[in-house]
């Protein structure tokens, strides 16, 4: 490279974006990834082989598949030569295989070659690549955001080593954040910082190419900076505003508005809030809320919960979009609820008289000679449809707790109740 080159290589690289600049040249350097650079790692021993061989990254955008493949490339001192999938062909591809024959013949030096997005590769394009892989003549990374099993052909990937790379943490890219902000001589308010954090989603390129734009102008980024860099509004979600919002959207779904509580869900999930704390305040409210008037607001709501966990985000967002809008629209009742604490206030003021006889065990020849057991009447065999019988102590006879409202399937158990206490009094000739 004479002087020239030189000079258009350091103009070029000065104008590369953020991400770029602050590309890993080492392995140590690299963030979020431990589990494969880290002691013991598989790209650890990689290393040290000094021989890459045929690796499949999979992970999310921004986790550092290209960095990755960029200083494996250097660490083993092999010519890097990245293809992308989506603008490469076949004839691109034999190109390069072409050239790392030559480089290898009159150089004695390797080709990794890098194909990025390997999942866009037809199997025409795959194909090509095997005998490449099988005599040797290149090592191999491919980069793909989708499960490989399903877009990657068997033959190749009976040839590679799948790796998987994590989103990254908010440790990590607060410490990609550090970098950046280094980098381009700026400081960052706390609440910037959090807002940002906030739109990665594990995506380290993300971030940093936010970073630089807010940057723009500036030397200390605050909110708005990052508002503006990215075109939306910051969500305003401190430790008030979780409070704030989880009850304004709880009292949605009690009050029977879907919109109002869809509007709340949305702002708590774009706010980064836990899917599964929504889902378990859900569980809550259909007990608490809706109980015996739909019978099906629990297990829709627990299955909500369940499937939140499982799935993750964002798809996590639908279970718990039905699970709000059927409790939100369904019949409500708060009988149930407010039949156990009345029952528990009782209790806890000592109103708590003795089992009446005929309800104790009679397990030991000692009850049953104590009364245990006797006068009790089998409820199947002496009155299947009802009440056969008082089940209070005498203190609590006519103790009503549990008065269920005449609303949605509720409505039914009362007037079942209704009709089995009349049936009761009458049989005992009240």
């Amino acid at each position: 490279m004479d002087l020239f080159d030189q000079s258009g290589a350091d103009n070029l690289s000065r104008r590369a974006p953020l991400a770029e600049r602050l590309r890993p040249k080492a392995l140590d350097e690299v963030v979020g990834q431990a589990h494969l650079t880290g002691e013991g790692g598989p790209l650890g021993a990689v290393v040290e082989r000094g021989r890459i061989g045929s690796l499949v990254l999979w992970g999310p955008p921004g986790t550092g598949k290209t960095t990755l493949a960029r200083v494996l490339a250097g660490t083993v001192e092999e010519e890097f030569v990245p293809l992308s999938a989506v603008t490469s062909g076949v004839k691109d591809l034999r190109g390069a295989l072409d050239a790392a024959r030559e480089r290898l013949k009159y150089g004695d030096r390797g080709t990794l070659l890098f194909v990025d997005e390997v999942h866009r590769f037809n199997k025409a394009q795959q194909d090509a690549l095997l005998p490449a892989l099988e005599e040797g003549l290149v090592d191999f990374i491919g980069a793909t955001t989708e499960n490989p099993s399903f877009e990657v052909t068997a033959p190749l990937l009976s040839r590679s080593r799948v790796l998987r790379l994590r989103p990254l943490s908010e440790e990590d890219l607060g410490l990609l954040m550090e970098r950046g902000t280094e980098g381009l001589g700026v400081s960052i308010s706390d609440e910037g910082r959090e807002y940002l954090l906030s739109l990665a989603g594990g995506d380290g390129r993300r971030m940093l190419n936010a970073l630089e734009v807010a940057a723009a102008g500036t030397k200390r980024i605050e909110a708005a900076d990052v508002e503006r860099a990215v075109g939306q509004r910051a969500l305003r979600y401190g430790r008030e505003e979780h409070y704030d919002v989880i009850s304004a959207f709880i009292k949605s779904v009690r009050g029977g508005d879907p919109d109002a509580a869809l509007h709340y869900l949305a702002r708590m999930l774009e706010a980064g809030e836990d899917p599964v704390f929504v889902a378990r305040r859900l569980v809550i409210l259909a007990s608490e809320d809706i109980g015996n008037a739909d019978p099906h607001g629990l297990p829709l709501a627990v299955a909500a919960t369940e499937a939140a966990r499982l799935v993750g985000m964002p798809e996590g967002r639908i279970p718990l979009a039905q699970a709000t809008t059927y409790l939100a629209s369904t019949a409500k009742s708060n009988a149930a609820y407010v039949g156990i604490n009345t029952a528990l206030d009782d209790v806890r003021h000592g109103t708590t008289p003795e089992v009446p006889l005929s309800l104790r065990n009679s397990r030991t020849d000692l009850m049953k000679s104590e009364g245990y057991g006797a006068g009790y009447r089998y409820a199947h065999d002496d009155a299947p449809e009802g009440m056969n019988d008082h089940y209070l102590p005498e203190e609590l006879r006519g103790r009503v707790y549990y008065g269920p409202k005449e609303v949605g399937a509720e409505a039914e158990i009362k007037a079942r109740l209704d009709r089995w206490r009349r049936e009761r009094t009458a049989r005992e000739g009240g």
